[in-house]
């Protein structure tokens, strides 16, 4: 079996932050947040590495990532582009949006011959989380189901303290497997309790801090690239009807499908890290600290790549 690949999906600005906070410098090397994801895979077992980025923003990865991380890892850039359709769809006038989670994906389908681990490119998940997926994808295998897996938090060690956050909210089963995803776009803290509205903060709704979300953390077999490539025209049929400009291929919606349907099951392998991300610009400061802290302790070295 081929060795698993990690896929980063790093294609997207980050609209609330204010600039392309996926490349915004983290430590006083000059690091980013997401050398420590490449350096966490590295030394969980990942060798190759595949970026999703915009082509308009190659050049700016490169200088960050081939004389570095670029030098120990296998490094492969595909590009997400609004354009890259099935024969016999077209781009709707006005359609600036990209087409989804599941479409970013997609863009790395001709570099992809194994199972494979999806991750944001602007989120901190723990060298546990890399080295739990990596041991579950080494042994995955397609059997009456897919053999999927995704990596949960607790929830409570998601969240900032600057504004709310977009959190798939998991329910899982006795036997650990993943029975749904509920997404909820504007979860907070609210004093000494995490809530969350869905009416733009006339009611609120408490979670336990120790709910199970997702992060965007999945480990797939390559079936997971057979079953999107094909229901990426179904995908487009529905949204070109009913939500041309913004319709989105989303990766949660689409294993939620496939367990519907009972073609696949998800294992939810559980992270006792702490997530760290740059939400929002006031974020980075404590996202700075806490990493800086990890080095003192000598869970990285201070300098990640030499």
């Amino acid at each position: 079996m081929n060795k698993p690949t990690l896929i980063v999906m790093a294609a997207g600005m980050g609209s609330r932050y204010g600039g392309l906070k996926q490349i915004d410098k983290i430590s006083s090397q000059g690091e980013i947040l997401m050398d420590f994801s490449l350096y966490d895979a590295m030394m969980a077992g990942f060798e190759k590495v595949v970026f999703i980025i915009k082509e308009e923003n190659e050049e700016a990865f490169r200088a960050l990532i081939d004389d570095r991380a670029g030098k120990y890892l296998d490094v492969h850039y595909a590009f997400q582009k609004l354009d890259d359709l099935p024969e016999g769809f077209e781009v709707p006038e006005g359609r600036e949006k990209p087409w989804g989670t599941c479409h970013a994906v997609m863009a790395a389908r001709n570099l992809i011959d194994g199972p494979f681990a999806v991750i944001n490119a602007d989120d901190y998940y723990g060298p546990g989380a890399f080295a739990t997926l990596y041991d579950f994808l080494e042994h995955a295998e397609d059997k009456e189901k897919y053999d999927f897996a995704m990596v949960s938090y607790e929830l409570a060690k998601t969240l900032t303290e600057n504004g709310h956050v977009s959190r798939g909210v998991c329910s899982v089963s006795d036997k650990g497997y993943l029975e749904s995803i509920v997404e909820r776009t504007k979860i907070m803290w609210r004093g000494e309790d995490v809530a969350y509205t869905e009416d733009d903060g006339k009611t609120w709704n408490v979670l336990p801090k120790d709910t199970p979300v997702s992060m965007n953390f999945w480990g797939f077999t390559k079936s997971m690239m057979t079953e999107m490539i094909a229901g990426f025209p179904l995908f487009l049929e529905k949204a070109l009807k009913e939500n041309p400009l913004k319709g989105e291929y989303f990766l949660p919606s689409a294993v939620s499908d496939l367990m519907g349907t009972g073609k696949a099951q998800v294992r939810v392998l559980t992270s006792a890290d702490k997530w760290y991300g740059v939400t929002y610009k006031e974020d980075k400061e404590s996202v700075v600290a806490a990493l800086q802290s990890m080095k003192d302790k000598g869970l990285y070295p201070e300098k990640l790549w030499k």
